[in-house]
């Protein structure tokens, strides 16, 4: 069997991560392109140099790192820095990428979790594609018991695309509005078909 590469995406709150990590738990290897993304952001690391280029000093913590909450506040009320960023973080992200794949076994099942997988065309680049299901509602109150404000959640919602566009671009629909077990379920069957796929 040959390498398997599975985007899984959806929605700010809909349970992302969770999926991942019922599918690492069956065997598969799971890359959270956020975590990613957020080793960049590191002293030292050429993304951190441009992004400070770009973005200038005022996005920096008092240990000089980039605070990400910061930055989020910039881009996310102007969609013009926004595309700039992602420019710099995608650019990076899609090499890495292509580094962590060539260090895996060959026949293994990759997971790939990133929010905006569908929005950048991305998820051409695999062999199959998850979207992870909830409703605005339940999105909405898993994002604030995460820490997130009401004002944080609605903004990053509407910078995604609506969830019921995604799941058009899907492969596999899981719907995590059900409970753990239900979801586990359908992690399972999807894992195991994608297994089988030729």
């Amino acid at each position: 069997m040959s390498m398997k590469k599975v985007a899984l995406t959806g929605n700010i709150g809909c349970g992302k991560s969770t999926v991942a990590g019922i599918f690492r738990e069956m065997g598969a290897y799971t890359i959270d392109a956020d975590k990613v993304i957020r080793s960049f952001y590191r002293k030292g690391h050429p993304v951190y140099h441009k992004v400070l280029e770009e973005f200038g000093e005022e996005i920096l913590s008092e240990d000089g790192s980039i605070d990400r909450k910061k930055l989020a506040d910039l881009v996310f009320s102007d969609r013009k820095k926004l595309r700039v960023l992602e420019g710099i973080t995608h650019t990076a992200l899609y090499e890495e990428l292509e580094r962590l794949f060539s260090e895996l076994p060959e026949d293994s099942v990759v997971v790939v979790e990133a929010s905006l997988l569908i929005e950048k065309g991305t998820y051409k680049n695999y062999d199959r594609t998850v979207v992870v299901y909830a409703p605005y509602e339940v999105c909405k109150e898993r994002a604030l018991k995460r820490g997130f404000s009401e004002e944080d959640f609605e903004r990053r919602w509407r910078s995604q695309m609506p969830i019921e566009e995604k799941v058009k671009y899907a492969d596999f629909v899981i719907n995590n509005s059900d409970g753990i077990e239900r979801t586990r379920e359908q992690v399972r069957e999807v894992f195991e078909r994608i297994r089988e796929d030729p």
